[in-house]
This record gives structure tokens, C-alpha cells and sequence, in this order.
């Protein structure tokens, strides 16, 4: 599959401003577009936030529904995807906290809980052993998820839109409603304390560390945090981000916090749910136009 542009590159064909117009004009086949360009980047973005798919797939479709609603406020101050990114975020700073962020606490308890996981071999059934990388995968992009999660929410959205959407540091700062000098702030903090747990817990950051993703993946197939008939993070078919340097990169940092963004960036982004089609359907019933609109 070919590599997917980050959400804050830009994209090919009509720029989304000029789609918000003809969608607001009446083209239906503009907003469609408009979505589908959206909706995947969305979906991974949110998984980033809130770690459960099910959860992740509500935030965006919340998010979406009340983009497509609101299009005629759009009033082209700020980019299309900086307003929609906004969106987003505010429905998940706003929002109750969700189920896997209320047991993903923080970095000391998640750290005892993966110790406290025996290291085993992982022994497949003959059906499963051609998926055994493909599991080993999905161990190590779900645990790193959940580090994410023992970041605040206010570190995680910083970190999330930095280092893994991409967003420049004036981008990422609008979209938050706060200063760049206090998104930097933010946003090193939060590298400086994921850093510090994968130096001392994963091995994937440092090699001296005994923690393998190899070695727990039989355990959290046990537990229950991988499931090898429903993966949830990866897949045969995925789209890689382009690894290309940054060149608007305006917040230095370590090698090692280079290491543990670029580990991030790596995760394989999965196409989600059909979210446009979904929101075809619902944006049909007037209560819910109405009751959005009201809400705006």
C-alpha cells in the first residue's frame, strides 16, 4: 500500500477550503471527499488519545459530525484542518474519560503491571504461526499506546499532535487555545517523561532493558490485550507515513527523544472505519442537525 501524507501536509487535488465552499454550496460529492480525506488520520489520531478503537471510532465520528454540521461557520481564519483538528481535541479534553484511560493510570503502575507479566515463548498454533510477526506487532504498538495513556491529557494532546500528526509547534498551539512558547513547554514535558519510562522499562529505547515484545506477546494474548482473531492496531494491509525529515522543526530535542518520536511515527495507520458513509445516514435525521446546531 502506498505511503499515506501526514494530516498536516498538503494534499492532492482541491485544497479542503475550496471543497468547504462547494459542499456549502449544496455538492454533496465535495463534502464526501472532504471526510474521506479526513476521516482516516482522524481515527488514528483519536486511537492515540483514548488507546480503545471502539472509543477511538465515537471521538471521530463526534468530531466529524459536528465539522459537517458547523461547515457554513467555517470562516477560513485558520486553515480547514487546524479548525477541524480543534474540533477534536476539544471533544476529547471535554469529554468524561474513557474506559482504558481509567485503568492506564500512570507510568509507575503501568510500568509494575508489564514486570508483573511473565516473559514466555510464544508458542502458536500451526494456524496462527504465519500471523506470529504480525502478533509480536500488535503487542508492541498496543503497549505503546498505552504509554501514551499514563501521559495527562493535556501532555498526550501535545505529544499526539506533535510528534505523531506532525503538526508544527504555531499549528499545534492554535488547535490547543494556548500560547507555542507554552505548547513547547508542554510538549517537552511530555517527550521528557515518556523518554524516561522507555529508557527504564522498554527495550525497544534501550537495548539493556530485558523488556521484549517477542516475550510478553503469549502474555497479553492470555490477558486478554492482544486478541489474534480481532487485531486491533495492525494489519496485512497498512499505509506507512513517509519517513521524511521534518524540515520545520522548531523544537530541538535529544537523540533519544528523536528515537522515541520516530517510534511512534512508525505505527502502521490502519483505514478505519468508513466514517463518510456513516455520517451520510445520520445527517439525515433533523433532531440531530438540530440539536447540533444548537450545541454549537
Amino acid at each position: 500500500m502506498s505511503a499515506l501524507p501526514a494530516p498536516f501536509a498538503p494534499a492532492a487535488g482541491p485544497s479542503d477550503e475550496a471543497l468547504v465552499a462547494r459542499a456549502v454550496a449544496g455538492e454533496a460529492s465535495a463534502l464526501d471527499t472532504l471526510v474521506r480525506r479526513h476521516q482516516r488520520w482522524l481515527f488514528h489520531v483519536a486511537v492515540r488519545l483514548v488507546l480503545s478503537p471502539q472509543d477511538a471510532e465515537d471521538l471521530a465520528q463526534e468530531t466529524l459530525l459536528k465539522a459537517v454540521t458547523r461547515l457554513a461557520q467555517f470562516e477560513g481564519r485558520s486553515a480547514f484542518r487546524t479548525w477541524l483538528y480543534r474540533i477534536l481535541m476539544r471533544s476529547f479534553l471535554d469529554g468524561k474519560r474513557r474506559k482504558m484511560e481509567q485503568a492506564i493510570t500512570t507510568f509507575t503502575a503501568y510500568g509494575e503491571e508489564l514486570e508483573a507479566m511473565p516473559d514466555q515463548p510464544l508458542h502458536l498454533a500451526p494456524a496462527l504461526e504465519p500471523d506470529r510477526a504480525l502478533l509480536v506487532e500488535e503487542a508492541k504498538v498496543g503497549c505503546m499506546v498505552g504509554m501514551l495513556l499514563c501521559l495527562d491529557r493535556d501532555q498526550r494532546a501535545a505529544y499526539v499532535l506533535g510528534e505523531i500528526a506532525g503538526a508544527p509547534s504555531p499549528v499545534a498551539a492554535e488547535i490547543l487555545g494556548i500560547r507555542p512558547a507554552a505548547y513547547r513547554k508542554r510538549l517537552e514535558r511530555a517527550r521528557r517523561d515518556l523518554t524516561a519510562f522507555m529508557n527504564e522499562r522498554c527495550g525497544l529505547q534501550n537495548p539493556a532493558n530485558p523488556c521484549r515484545c517477542s516475550a510478553k506477546t503469549r502474555t497479553f494474548i492470555r490477558e486478554g490485550w492482544v486478541d489474534p482473531e480481532r487485531l486491533k492496531f495492525t494489519a496485512r494491509r497498512v499505509a506507512k507515513v513517509p519517513a521524511e525529515a521534518r524540515e520545520h522543526r522548531d523544537v530541538l530535542c535529544t537523540a533519544e527523544e528523536r528515537f522515541a518520536a520516530v517510534l511512534f511515527r512508525g505505527h502502521p495507520v490502519l483505514p478505519g472505519p468508513d466514517l463518510a458513509a456513516r455520517l451520510r445516514g445520520l445527517l439525515e435525521d433533523p433532531e440531530l442537525r438540530a440539536r447540533l446546531a444548537r450545541d454549537a
